[in-house]
């Protein structure tokens, strides 16, 4: 089975929710259980892209091929599609910055982990960045969130957190910023040129606090139609991901299991075949709840993958 990359890029606000409420936010985010970092679901992946091939009618076999029959009225024809889709992980967090407007923040954690998917999919990539000391910052030679005064600036402030600054002496944080911002934005110089210099790495700690913090925490209320007013108890708290959240995750495709792939003397239809119906060249996808109010729209990205 083929092990590929998938990253996320969001356009607005995303909120992928628990259902349920775990403190003062009355609607939290879905979170991994160990890491309590950010997390989109796989089967809310699943079922978007699910959704998005069966637009077109061309598709029904694909589609069917690749996430298993959409019922099943006997066990004849059941069978499990070749589509595998893993949660996709927060990989870098926009964060509000008092110098350069905004910081796209990463951590050792997230790096390493994010590496050895990548390697796991047949990817060459640079040595990862050393951890920044504790209550710093690593930011890149030309990152924005320097300033002007490069040479006189030691300190940056992330909401309300004051980090002293470590270069990036090495030029291993630049490399991997390159890394992500070409994957995520292929093709797109402009866009790689923003975000790539802002990508700092802080420490785990750091990063795991404004994980839980500096998400997008907004008021919501419903209108009494009658009296115009807030109806009674109608007030509540929706977190989100931050737009220009940065996600990636892992896929995999096997050869088709449909019934008529196993008959004799039928091939059944390759992982490439199939995989290459996925969407990809950052299709636009509603992931979440709140869509009627503009949240989770993202681009989603692919990789052709390598064998593995």
């Amino acid at each position: 089975m083929d092990t590929r990359i998938f990253h996320l890029h969001a356009l607005s606000p995303l909120h992928c929710g628990t259902g349920q409420s775990t403190g003062v936010v009355d609607l939290p985010i879905a979170r991994a259980r160990a890491t309590r970092l950010p997390i989109v679901p796989g089967s809310s992946l699943r079922g978007v892209l699910r959704e998005h091939l069966s637009v077109s009618p061309d598709n029904t076999t694909r589609v069917e091929r690749l996430f298993g029959p959409a019922q099943i009225r006997s066990n004849d024809q059941a069978f499990a599609g070749a589509l595998a889709i893993n949660d996709a992980h927060l990989l870098a967090l926009p964060v509000r910055a008092l110098t350069g407007i905004v910081c796209y923040a990463t951590s050792p954690f997230v790096l390493r982990r994010y590496a050895e998917d990548l390697r796991r999919a047949g990817e060459s990539l640079p040595d990862l960045p050393a951890a920044p000391a504790a209550g710093a910052v690593r930011l890149q030679q030309h990152s924005p969130n320097r300033g002007e005064s490069v040479e006189s600036r030691t300190t940056l402030v992330l909401e309300d957190l004051d980090l002293r600054i470590e270069s990036d002496s090495g030029g291993l944080l630049a490399a991997w910023a390159q890394q992500i911002v070409e994957r995520v934005f292929p093709g797109d110089a402009d866009s790689q040129a923003q975000i790539g210099p802002r990508i700092a790495l802080l420490p785990d700690d750091v990063f795991a606090f404004l994980a839980e913090t500096a998400t997008d925490v907004r008021a919501r209320i419903a209108i009494d139609q009658d009296s115009g007013t807030v109806k009674q108890g109608a007030l509540w708290y929706e977190e989100n991901l931050p737009a220009d959240s940065l996600l990636w995750g892992v896929y995999a495709v096997a050869a088709s299991r449909h019934p008529e792939d196993r008959e004799e003397g039928a091939g059944p239809e390759t992982a490439d075949a199939l995989a290459a119906c996925l969407p990809d060249g950052g299709a636009l996808l509603q992931i979440g709840g709140k869509a009627g109010v503009g949240r989770g729209l993202v681009r989603f990205l692919r990789t052709q993958g390598v064998g593995a």
